[in-house]
């Protein structure tokens, strides 16, 4: 495993992480403690420290899993562990309604970390809400003094649009030290403007969705039909049909011979120099395997991984 410095932060993160959305059902799939225990254990066996949550996956949910996964081995010190606030999914409300006031916002702080099973989260990140929200001092004020009270050790923003620059711009005046974006192969609108305002920052960046939903994984061809419980099943077809057309192309004409397409996906995103890490879902341990061996990419010109080396994943 390879790691790099998140941003500003003290953080030595691996270049590949864990997106936990999965964890909360999200993809058509109810996980229990045993199988998140094997895919965590399997992550950290392969080198990986970086574990990405949110509250609202599951209703807090994902980071039970992940913080009674943590207790049980007492192995807090070990992770890195990035979670977000806004989209408090309270019991009764299917509205989807978004909390972002400083009162909101602290209670989903400290419902998380009892959740999480920890003193502190390393990265607390703005979940991909509109700028209006953004735009709240008092919201800043008050997770600032979370920062000095030890709970939250550094702050984030997940931007919902790939191109919010007005977030990002913002990122040093509200002591944030990472951006999280969508950015895969099929996907690179944050090359336009934000990886620069994180470059010239000295920001993080967390790169989600980077195998475009799955249809980077190599599993699935032009013609393939997604199940009901499956998000994909509600994307339109035609674009669907169209990415999946484009994917074919690319498996032919881009990945190495040999190279698992997931892994070659991964280890694109990470030749940009601004993206630090990729947090791709996981369904299962063998997933996790195929994650972490995007750090067995050797890059050419520091522009595309052509070069693929199969090595053994240890913890190191």
């Amino acid at each position: 495993m390879k790691y790099r410095r998140l941003g500003k932060t003290e953080l030595k993160v691996s270049v590949v992480g864990v997106g936990a959305w999965q964890f909360g059902g999200a993809w058509g799939k109810d996980f229990n403690q045993a199988e998140v225990d094997a895919i965590l254990d399997t992550a950290y066996e392969n080198g990986i420290n970086l574990i990405d949550t949110a509250e609202c996956y599951g209703h807090h949910l994902s980071e039970q899993f992940i913080g009674q996964y943590i207790d049980g081995r007492k192995s807090r010190d070990q992770w890195v562990i990035a979670t977000k606030f806004g989209h408090n999914h309270l019991e009764g409300n299917k509205s989807g309604k978004n909390f972002w006031s400083a009162q909101e916002v602290q209670i989903q702080l400290e419902e998380s970390l009892k959740s999480l099973r920890t003193d502190y989260v390393d990265l607390y990140q703005f979940h991909s809400g509109p700028d209006e929200v953004f735009d709240n001092d008092e919201l800043w004020t008050m997770l600032e003094k979370q920062v000095e009270a030890g709970k939250v050790r550094n702050l984030g923003i997940s931007i919902g649009s790939n191109d919010n620059i007005h977030q990002t711009d913002s990122a040093t005046k509200v002591n944030a030290k990472a951006i999280q974006v969508v950015y895969n192969r099929l996907d690179q609108t944050p090359e336009k403007r934000v990886f620069a305002s994180c470059e010239r920052q000295d920001l993080g960046v967390l790169a989600r969705v980077p195998l475009a939903s799955g249809y980077l994984s190599g599993k699935y061809k032009p013609g393939a039909v997604f199940p009901e419980n499956d998000v994909r099943s509600r994307h339109d077809k035609e674009q669907v049909e169209a990415r999946l057309k484009e994917v074919e192309r690319i498996a032919q004409s881009e990945v190495p011979e040999g190279a698992p397409m997931a892994s070659w996906a991964l280890a694109w995103c990470l030749q940009h120099p601004a993206v630090t890490c990729v947090i791709p879902g996981c369904k299962d341990p063998n997933q996790v395997v195929t994650n972490a061996q995007a750090a067995d990419f050797d890059f050419v010109n520091d522009q595309h991984p052509q070069a693929w080396k199969q090595t053994e994943h240890t913890n190191a």
